[in-house]
């Protein structure tokens, strides 16, 4: 009997297992890029400082896709300019500088809590660089940074990838620089992530 029970359960577990993982491009996800996959796996997530489901997706889900992350997979961040207009840029431009000074985590947090939390309005650079400079972060630091070759290489590079991705909303993500993951389908987040690890084995 109990044999009995073990094989229908495995037959009604199958098909759920194997519906997991028909994912459908054009449904689940889309192509945006005809050519090569990355050369290594990658996920790479979209967000916006001024996105509150970005802040909430930095809260909530950033931590379960580090932690969770298939073994050889890395995990990247790319700032969109197009919300809140040349602040947008300022704030990509803070992203890239948080990222030279290898502050990146410390700095997203602060950034994000002073937008949404404590709702202050950022007006120009020197805005930003007050909330670098409250984080411990030398004020001629900042602005070697913030005006260096390497920041505006970095800001040059996740404009052209927002826009090869063709990203109109965010938070989204982009797995091995071909697949854009769809989130009209998913019901959760955690899909969101499944859809994620599943085509990170597609070349």
């Amino acid at each position: 009997m109990k044999k009995a029970l073990l094989v229908a359960l495995a037959f009604i577990v199958a098909p759920m297992a194997a519906m997991a993982a028909d994912y459908k491009e054009g449904v689940h996800y889309t192509v945006v890029n005809q050519g090569p996959a990355t050369a290594k796996p990658e996920i790479t997530e979209f967000f916006s400082f001024y996105c509150p489901h970005c802040y909430n997706f930095a809260k909530s889900e950033v931590p379960k896709i580090k932690a969770g992350l298939p073994e050889g997979v890395t995990f990247k961040q790319n700032h969109v300019d197009f919300i809140n207009g040349n602040m947008g840029v300022e704030m990509s431009r803070a992203f890239a500088v948080a990222h030279q000074l290898k502050i990146d985590e410390k700095m997203e947090t602060a950034i994000f809590s002073a937008i949404h939390d404590k709702k202050q309005h950022f007006t120009n650079r020197d805005d930003v660089k007050a909330i670098f400079v409250a984080n411990g972060v030398d004020g001629k630091a900042f602005d070697a940074a913030a005006n260096s070759f390497m920041v505006n290489a970095q800001m040059s590079q996740m404009k052209r990838a927002t826009q090869n991705a063709k990203i109109s909303g965010v938070p989204a993500l982009v797995v091995n620089g071909k697949y854009r993951v769809e989130t009209g389908a998913i019901k959760s987040y955690d899909e969101l992530l499944d859809i994620a690890y599943y085509l990170t084995t597609m070349k």
